[in-house]
Order: C-alpha cells, then structure tokens, then sequence
C-alpha cells in the first residue's frame, strides 16, 4: 500500500511538473507571436549635408517600445515593415573627416574634393564662385595644393575665409 502511495504522489508530482512545463511553454509561444520585427533605418544628416544611412532589424513587442527606444531621433517614414529615423548631426561627416580638401575647381568655385585636389576630380561639395583675380598668391596656391579638412571649425573657417573673396556677377 506504501509503495501504492508513494507512486501515486510520485505520478502526482510528475503530472503537476508536465501541466506547469505547458504553460511556460504555451506562455512562451504566446509572447513570440506578439513579437514585432521591424527595419529602422537610421539617417544621420551631418552639417556638410553629407547623410548617411544604418539600417538594423530591430525585434520588440510594439511600435511605441520601439519609439522610446530612438526617442532622441525624429521619424521621418513608416509604414508595417520598416520605421525611417533622422538625427541631426553637430559635425561634419565622416566622409569629410577622412578624405576631404577644399580646393578651386576649373570654373573657380570653392569646392571640397574627395582627395587632394591635384590627385583627383571627385567632388563632394561646391560653395560658391570665387574672383581669383582678387586671391592672394599664398590663397590661391594653398587651394590649389588643397587644404586638408580635420574638424568643424576648420570646415567653417575656410569657407568664412573664402566668402570675401566670392565673385559678384555683374547684372546685364
């Protein structure tokens, strides 16, 4: 009779463990199902107007857990399968961090060049024209040998340095 009784809470024991063990499961597959995958694709749109894109695929279990995720960023597009986030950026682009140069096009525009000038023709950004004939020989040569770009104020720097000598059309 003993052994009758101790199988009998033994099989008790083991039914509870099954019931309990279906409803972490049942629960878990439940929660799954609420999951939402969703694209973001994050903008970042630097002072140079350089902008660059990540994308991530981010899992959560609603919309408004996803906002307060990227609340620091303004939403820009959305639709069921993807959310487009912008962030305005207090700096210059990574681009111009690492490869820029002002420099003097053909047509004597301010322009920054992805390289040294004399080494390539790929332009990243144009200013504005300037009257070569007003550039001091020092100015002109240090655009033509390019000035290499290293931070914001630089950047802005240059092309305050450069406004004076912008090239007034006449009127016909």
């Amino acid at each position: 009779m003993k052994l009758f009784q101790r199988n009998q809470s033994l099989f008790k024991y083991c039914l509870y463990v099954l019931i309990v063990s279906l409803f972490i499961i049942n629960d878990a597959a439940a929660e799954e199902k609420e999951l939402l995958t969703m694209n973001v694709i994050l903008e970042r749109v630097y002072l140079d107007g350089e902008v660059s894109q990540e994308i991530r695929q981010e899992t959560v279990r609603s919309v408004e857990s996803l906002l307060n995720m990227y609340k620091q960023w303004k939403i820009i597009d959305q639709d069921e399968e993807q959310i487009v986030f912008q962030k305005q950026v207090d700096d210059i682009s990574p681009l111009l961090k690492a490869n820029g140069y002002f420099g003097i096009a053909n047509d004597g525009t301010l322009t920054i060049f992805n390289g040294n000038p004399n080494e390539t023709d790929e332009i990243i950004q144009s200013f504005f024209q300037l009257d070569v004939k007003k550039l001091e020989t020092h100015k002109r040569q240090e655009l033509k040998n390019g000035i290499r770009i290293e931070s914001k104020d630089q950047y802005f720097n240059v092309i305050e340095t450069f406004k004076s000598y912008t090239q007034i059309k006449e009127e016909s």
